[in-house]
Parts: C-alpha cells; sequence; structure tokens
C-alpha cells in the first residue's frame, strides 16, 4: 500500500441531489452507529476538502491519521486504510486496486436492514423523522426533489429529454417529471442568459 492516495469525488447525480451531508444531523445521528466513529470522521475530512478542491486530491496516509487522532501509520495496518475499506463495503468508496480511491460526497439514507441493527431509541428516533417526512405532502416532496435532480442533470450537460428520462427511471410519476424538467430547464436559460450564453427573449 503506498504512502500517498489519490482521493477522487465519486459523483452520483441522484445522491448528491437527495443525500445528506456526512457533517449533518442525520449522518452523525443515523450514520456514525451503523459506519462507526473513524469511517464516519474520514467522510467528514474529505467532504471539507471536496469543497476547497475541485477534482482529485493527494491524500498522505500516515499524515491524514495523525491529523486525525488515529496515530501515525501507513501501509495496510494505517487505520485510513482499514477505513477506506469498510466505506468500500457500504457502497460509499470505490477503489482502483491501487492507489486511486473514489469517494461519495453524500450518504444515502440509512438501510433499513441497518436501522434494525441500531439502538431502540436510535430506531424510535428514525422512525420519528421518516414520519416527519411524511408529514411534508407527498405530491410537494416529489416535486421539489424532482426539480432539484432535473437542474442538477441540467447543470452537467444532460440533455432536457434525457432529464424528464432520468427522473421517470428514479421512480417519479411522469407528470411529476414532466413539471420538474420544464421547471428547471426555464432556470437554466435564465442562468444562461445572465451570463450571455443565451440571447435574451424577444418581447
Amino acid at each position: 500500500m503506498p504512502e500517498l492516495l489519490t482521493i477522487t469525488p465519486w459523483p452520483d447525480p441522484v445522491l448528491d441531489t437527495i443525500g445528506y451531508d456526512p457533517r449533518s444531523r442525520y449522518a452523525e445521528t443515523f450514520w456514525l452507529p451503523t459506519l462507526g466513529p473513524t469511517a464516519l470522521l474520514l467522510m467528514r475530512h474529505l467532504a471539507g476538502r471536496f469543497e476547497r478542491h475541485t477534482g482529485a486530491i493527494e491524500l498522505p496516509v500516515a499524515e491524514t491519521s495523525h491529523a486525525l487522532g488515529l496515530g501515525q501509520r501507513d501501509g495496510h495496518s494505517s487505520p485510513i486504510v482499514r477505513t477506506l475499506t469498510r466505506l468500500e463495503q457500504f457502497d460509499l468508496a470505490c477503489s482502483d486496486g491501487y492507489t486511486t480511491v473514489a469517494v461519495r460526497r453524500s450518504l444515502p439514507p440509512v438501510q433499513r436492514r441497518h436501522v434494525r441493527r441500531l439502538p431502540a431509541a436510535v430506531q424510535a428516533e428514525h422512525s420519528d423523522w421518516a414520519d416527519a417526512q411524511l408529514d411534508d405532502p407527498p405530491v410537494a416532496t416529489a416535486r421539489r426533489r424532482a426539480r432539484r435532480l432535473a437542474l442538477t442533470l441540467l447543470e452537467q450537460g444532460e440533455p432536457l429529454d434525457c432529464v424528464e428520462h432520468a427522473l421517470f427511471s428514479c421512480g417519479f410519476h411522469p407528470a411529476v417529471c414532466h413539471d420538474a424538467a420544464r421547471w428547471a430547464w426555464d432556470r437554466h436559460c435564465d442562468a444562461a442568459r445572465e451570463a450571455g450564453l443565451l440571447p435574451a427573449p424577444t418581447p
């Protein structure tokens, strides 16, 4: 195992839109007992670095381990290396088998099978959180999430028709897909006009 790793963000338009920041209260409450403190700590550390630097970042294994209070070791015995392996087990990281590891920028909702392993009080809190999400009108929630995802896909260069198809593939109702795609397209065009990339609309 090298002393220096290359860490790249692992983009996912859906997860990056509707997922949870590793530094969020959701992550601290429900992912912490699932992943363990070292894994969540590393994800938080990388989330901050991803915000400050675009693209890949260089991660000195021993130095990073020391900075996070995990000892100053590199190689296969390093807590950083073992932690990255644990993140791979949860599909939160993916290694090329050599020196590059892609890491998620956002966390998905904790899966039900993992929720059942949480302490009873935390399970009850997760149930309360899920109930609170249901208090929001379902159509309004779906529309808001679909619009956020549609705008994200357009900003990444996806064509309008592909965006609507992608929303449908994610399970949104066709009417919600159409509404979200058109709404996002209007916002996308407005931003392009303000930047001078599109001509102003004719009166």
